[in-house]
């Protein structure tokens, strides 16, 4: 069997601080809120807190822009909070991973200020600069955000590349002055006591340094920088560097955010043997559904094409390295409106569903805040209700350029902007859903009164306590963490089912991923005798051989 580690073992928390509690009445969430709450996550049951950039930020991309590395923005609090809730969040056995975005900074990061003063400046380097061509930009690149990853700076009459948002440039990973301050600055917050880092967009560090064309985009005039940045030249030269430079001095958990990494790139970052990183986030199960709108569509996925996409990454990275799971996050939409049924009927049900398979898949399981919950997505009315840039550019790329309706639009940002988890986590049935005494930055959910953290404690059938009882399965079935994955019913199109294997012990796991009562076949030697390890249906309905899952039903069994 593999080697055991923590980090293999945990279950982790993604906190985005903005949106979670605010202690002070400005409307902001922030890290004396994340103290106030550390015991409701203790009872919950996680041991790793994944929290979003809380560095100092001009807040262009909501702290993803950041100005400085060794400070705290002013909105969230002190270096002092943030070492008092780190040493309070170790006292109850939780460690804390954060965000580390070194892809890019903060135009007002004092490098950059420094950096387009002149061509000549120290600095200048730091960053990537390129003459422009025939009067236009270096190439034909779009950004993330949309419109060109190219800006202009009359200063010295050159561009400045920025894969985001035009206030967060590129760093420039070839200089190595700028490699060894960031490693400088992972040691020190290393040295300050963190468990960790997620590392945002960390395989788009490395770009071809020819900067081609990139094929054009449907329905957009820029290029696709994809081939040209994603897994880029020197991306794994630096990961090993970093590695040995810093995280080999640390017992971390390290989790890079793989955009456009398939498996045999996943087993490069991540191979047991390569020192690089613990794991990757993937993308291929949330980009299921795109259009030739980009990611703006009604986010519907087809379940034999979802379980493809699981399974080429169970198998593929099977005793070489480890899988990260998760349904949503930051950047996506709310797991029960977009891969389960958010309505009054089935919301639960499907929240607990979804919760099972994916916990029992072989990977470290992350957990959104508000998924424990089973928070949905929000259905607003107008854009004024949305903060998001990435919203706000599409609008403009979208509607006003008369390739989508301003309706199709707001249909597609309420199904799958990043808003929908950004929206204030409920904490009870309160003003403001007990987020803040003062104006929220975004609005709450309207449904906060009937789906709260306080009322969902209270009833030992809630989604909550269903989370708790996975998250406490976790620590004592060995089998649930190390066990082999295969895949049962591959073409069912109502049934995602699969077992895990170790040694002697085997687990069963059928998840209905339908409104409909689906009769399945017992697999594997199981008839239906066997143990029940959890169910979001507290019987069995079973003829012979064979059962009948209702709506949304999970079954988990161990023989």
């Amino acid at each position: 069997m593999e080697a055991k580690t923590w980090w293999k073992e945990a279950v982790v928390y993604q906190i985005y601080p903005r949106s979670f509690q605010d202690s002070n009445g400005d409307g902001i969430g922030d890290i004396n809120g994340i103290r106030m709450r550390l015991p409701y996550l203790a009872d919950l049951g996680i041991n790793v807190i994944w929290l979003s950039p809380v560095y100092q930020s001009p807040n262009d991309d909501n702290g993803y822009d950041i100005s400085n590395y060794r400070d705290i923005m002013t909105e969230f609090g002190t270096m002092k909070d943030f070492e008092t809730m780190l040493s309070e969040a170790h006292n109850l056995g939780i460690k804390i991973v954060m965000d580390l975005v070194v892809n890019h900074s903060s135009d007002e990061h004092p490098w950059f200020m420094e950096s387009r003063k002149s061509k000549e400046n120290p600095y200048r380097d730091y960053y990537i600069w390129k003459e422009g061509r025939d009067g236009r930009e270096p190439n034909n690149w779009g950004a993330c955000f949309g419109g060109s990853a190219w800006e202009y700076d009359a200063q010295t009459d050159m561009y400045y590349l920025h894969m985001f948002s035009k206030k967060q440039p590129d760093l420039n990973w070839e200089n190595p002055k700028l490699r060894s301050e960031i490693y400088d600055m992972m040691t020190w917050w290393g040295n300050i006591g963190i468990d960790g880092f997620r590392m945002d967009v960390i395989t788009m560090i490395s770009k071809d340094q020819s900067y081609p064309d990139g094929k054009l985009m449907e329905n957009l005039p820029y290029g696709d920088f994809s081939p040209h940045v994603n897994n880029g030249p020197r991306v794994h030269e630096y990961l090993k560097e970093m590695n040995r430079e810093v995280i080999s001095k640390f017992d971390w958990l390290t989790v890079g955010e793989g955009a456009g990494a398939n498996v045999q790139d996943a087993l490069l970052y991540t191979g047991f043997d390569e020192n690089e990183l613990n794991m990757i986030f993937t993308f291929e199960h949330v980009d299921l559904g795109r259009s030739v709108y980009g990611k703006w569509s009604d986010g519907k996925v087809n379940l034999v094409d979802l379980k493809k996409v699981f399974t080429k990454w169970q198998v593929g990275l099977e005793g070489k390295a480890w899988n990260s799971l998760y349904w949503d996050n930051h950047d996506q939409p709310r797991a029960v409106s977009r891969f389960g049924n958010d309505s009054e009927e089935y919301r639960e049900v499907s929240a607990k569903m979804l919760a099972t398979c994916l916990h029992f898949m072989k990977g470290t399981p992350y957990i959104y805040q508000g998924e424990e919950l089973g928070m949905i997505n929000r259905k607003c009315d107008s854009f004024d209700e949305f903060r998001d840039i990435e919203i706000k550019n599409a609008y403009y790329e979208f509607v006003e350029n008369n390739i989508l309706t301003h309706d199709k639009m707001l249909e597609f940002v309420n199904a799958v902007g990043r808003d929908n988890a950004r929206f204030p986590m409920q904490w009870e049935y309160a003003t403001n859903a007990g987020f803040t005494t003062g104006t929220p930055w975004i609005g709450v959910n309207e449904n906060y009164k009937t789906i709260n953290a306080a009322s969902q404690r209270e009833n030992p059938y809630s989604v909550y306590h269903y989370y708790k009882k996975l998250i406490a399965l976790r620590r004592t079935l060995e089998v649930m963490v190390y066990g082999v994955y295969q895949l049962l019913l591959p073409d069912s199109e109502d049934i995602f089912a699969y077992t895990r294997t170790l040694n002697h012990d085997i687990l069963l796991i059928v998840c209905n991923f339908t409104d409909k009562e689906t009769e399945v076949s017992f697999e594997a030697g199981f008839h239906g005798n066997e143990e029940i390890v959890i169910s979001n249906y507290e019987d069995l309905m079973q003829h012979g051989n064979k059962m009948i899952l209702r709506p949304y039903e999970a079954k988990v069994f161990k023989k």
